[in-house]
């Protein structure tokens, strides 16, 4: 962890938490949204990052869920940011216990300390004018008000809540008169008409010292287990483990329930900064270019007289004929049709997967891994086909199964093989067997990704018959 000075008079919190229910099937509970590629070549969580690298701004402090915590790390290597800490929530609490954990992090560091709180996975267009935003409110928080940022809205939105405007502050700021949490259509076009009425976009400014006591006043219990949480937590690896026993503690409660419809301090700053939550996939089509017919169209797409439809595939051809206002997403595992108007409505089929006790609300068919990831490409009662790629200088944990053996043939790469007391090099087109009850470890020494195929057989073929021995990743 950096150790931060007082040359820094910013400090952003990247909260990483969420699941993007409403994105399935490209967003799933082991990969959410702010983890993909949505809108431009870096993940959402990546662009935020970067629109956070103001200046002196500390180094982003991360908080993401704790199966996340890889692809966290990964993808700030690979924009070059050395986070000041990324902190591991062991449960989902919402965003209120997170708050708390961060500002107590940056007060034991600046106790007036401005946190620039944000959202991992929203889409900010306009980079300049969110830096003029966050300047003024890095001026009135500094008076110790409660800053959140208000969306000029540009339609009469149900599915974002809104923020009356009271009286001029300082620096482009307001009062807040009230919260409303999404309103219905009528009501949601009288805001539009009032011209009184901001989008609330989940984005907040705020000293540290001023923000534990708006939490030690309105949200004592948040406070009280962060606090344990933080007290009790410990390093692993890169990462900062909050307790568990601690943090499960905390109430479930949103940063804007715990504190800003509750607090005196409460400020907002109106600004059109290109902002989209991304929280449905008509979102995604409304944020994205498309072509004279109105369609988004990614992966391998056939339209013919198709209009304002939204088309991701991701594997093979996908063709149109004759529809509208569609959103189809294609995976290697799940397709989605459905009308783009009710695309916010998307949870329901997630929560229909749940109650059934299916899988595909949790993982893609291709699942990622520290070292790199593995896809499930056939199987069977008693064998399953995998393709494994193993990323230039990983390897996996030296292990063994109880009810399986392993058949593993190289199609790229070299793989460095350990199996009993044999320790041998394995080259593209060679293959070699991996007897249940043996001790194994698959490795690649070489500079280029290392991909082969994996033939598993036996009476259980579940991800849980793994005993670990040795694991570079700390997950004996």
């Amino acid at each position: 962890m950096l150790v931060l000075g007082e040359q820094f008079s910013l400090f952003p919190v990247i909260l990483s938490g969420g699941s993007g229910a409403r994105l399935w099937p490209l967003s799933r509970a082991a990969l959410p949204k702010q983890l993909l590629a949505l809108a431009g070549t870096q993940t959402l969580i990546q662009q935020t990052v970067m629109h956070a690298a103001l200046p002196r701004a500390a180094p982003p402090l991360l908080i993401c869920n704790d199966t996340h915590r890889f692809h966290v790390a990964e993808q700030m290597q690979e924009i070059g940011v050395a986070p000041h800490a990324i902190v591991l929530e062991p449960a989902m609490r919402n965003t209120a216990p997170a708050a708390a954990v961060a500002a107590l992090m940056i007060a034991q560091n600046d106790s007036q300390g401005i946190v620039l709180l944000l959202p991992s996975d929203h889409v900010i267009a306009d980079e300049a004018a969110f830096a003029r935003a966050v300047e003024n409110a890095r001026s009135a928080a500094a008076q110790g008000h409660i800053v959140t940022f208000g969306i000029e809205p540009t339609k009469a939105q149900t599915g974002y809540g809104y923020i009356e405007i009271g009286e001029a502050i300082e620096n482009g700021a307001f009062a807040v008169t009230r919260f409303t949490e999404k309103p219905g259509a009528l009501m949601a076009e009288t805001y539009l008409k009032s011209g009184r009425h901001l989008w609330n976009s989940g984005m907040f400014v705020f000293r540290a010292d001023i923000i534990l006591q708006e939490f030690d006043r309105h949200a004592p219990a948040v406070l009280e287990a962060a606090r344990e949480a933080l007290t009790r937590s410990r390093r692993d690896l890169d990462f900062l483990r909050l307790d568990a026993q601690a943090f499960v503690c905390a109430p479930e409660i949103s940063f804007d329930y715990a504190i800003m419809e509750r607090t005196k301090r409460a400020a907002v700053i109106p600004c059109k900064i290109g902002w989209s939550d991304v929280g449905s996939l008509s979102a995604l089509w409304e944020l994205s270019e498309r072509d004279a017919h109105g369609n988004l169209l990614q992966g391998d797409i056939l339209a013919v007289d198709a209009r304002d439809c939204l088309v991701r595939s991701e594997k093979g051809l996908t063709a149109l004929l004759g529809v509208e206002n569609l959103a189809v997403i294609v995976t290697a595992d799940a397709v989605l049709v459905a009308d783009r108007n009710r695309a916010q409505d998307v949870k329901l089929i997630v929560d229909r997967l749940k109650s059934e006790g299916r899988e595909e609300h949790l993982n893609h068919r291709r699942i990622f891994r520290p070292w790199g990831s593995f896809d499930c490409i056939d199987g069977g009662e008693h064998h399953q086909v995998k393709q494994i790629m193993v990323k230039p200088g990983r390897q996996l944990s030296l292990q063994m199964h109880r009810h399986r053996a392993e058949h593993w043939v190289v199609v790229e790469g070299i793989a460095r093989v350990t199996r009993g007391d044999e320790i041998f090099l394995l080259n593209k087109n060679e293959s070699t067997f991996i007897p249940r009850g043996i001790r194994h470890r698959l490795e690649n020494p070489g500079s280029e990704p290392l991909r082969l195929i994996e033939v598993q057989s036996g009476d259980y073929l579940g991800e849980d018959d793994i005993t670990r021995f040795d694991d570079e990743y700390g997950r004996l």
